[in-house]
């Protein structure tokens, strides 16, 4: 096994929660992590589809990080 430890360059997170708020409250928590490990937030996509036995609302989000630019 191969590990590396150069900095990360951008990462993809996927969360996915049964109420909106849940999965920003999610979303959020991890923004802050990230934040402190120099990565910010380029782009966010969010669906919503009903789950096929309960027939509730399920909401997924996928969060791409890329490293933050220097200031």
């Amino acid at each position: 096994m191969n590990i590396s430890v150069g900095p990360l360059k951008d990462k993809i997170e996927f969360f996915e929660a049964d109420h909106i708020k849940k999965l920003e409250d999610a979303i959020q928590q991890k923004v802050e992590v990230n934040e402190a490990i120099m990565l910010e937030v380029h782009q966010v996509q969010h669906h919503v589809y009903y789950h096929p036995e309960h027939g509730r609302p399920i909401f997924t989000a996928s969060v791409h990080f890329k490293a933050a630019a220097p200031r």
